[in-house]
């Protein structure tokens, strides 16, 4: 089991990828369900850049930001995002697809990543994801998101989009 959990989290990139051509295929997106969907989206983009502004990656646990309230907000951010693009793409077959690939997928990598940081650094992850820890206020920093690449998130935002937008011909 640990097998998989590891396959599926170092694979769910390109698994994306290959969800995404399926999503596409099905998709039957009006301007309506295309706008509204890209609301929904750009919001979880918004949070997943928030999120990548604060965070240090690999060397601290972050509990600044929007770590403050959520352990996983890049997670969370990119939930909001499927959604968005469930709901753009007008289908029930690419809101189960988009609903499976996440519920596997970030689960996968929400494990693997949670027993990372608590082999990392030791008592204090286990300490934040309890809420007894508290870090260092941290101002947002577009660097950050630059360094943490969040720009590909963003260019896969747009692309998803423009997909979309030409099966509305």
């Amino acid at each position: 089991m640990a097998d998989a959990v590891q396959w599926i989290a170092r694979r769910r990139v390109t698994l994306g990828f290959a969800c995404g051509v399926i999503a596409a295929w099905l998709a039957r997106p009006t301007s309506a369900s295309l706008a509204a969907g890209f609301a929904v989206a750009a919001a979880g983009e918004g949070l997943r850049i928030w999120a990548a502004g604060h965070l240090d990656k690999g060397r601290e646990v972050t509990m600044s930001g929007p770590y403050r309230f959520t352990r996983h907000p890049l997670y969370l951010g990119s939930t909001i995002m499927g959604v968005g693009l469930a709901v753009a793409a007008h289908s029930v077959a690419v809101a189960a697809l988009v609903l499976g690939y996440l519920g596997v997928t970030l689960a996968a990598a929400i494990s693997r990543e949670e027993a990372h940081l608590t082999e990392k650094f030791g008592a204090v992850y286990p300490a934040y994801r309890e809420g007894v820890a508290r870090g260092d206020a941290r101002r947002f920093s577009v660097g950050r998101v630059v360094e943490n690449r969040e720009y590909r998130a963003l260019v896969g935002l747009v692309v998803a989009f423009a997909l979309l937008a030409l099966r509305l011909r």
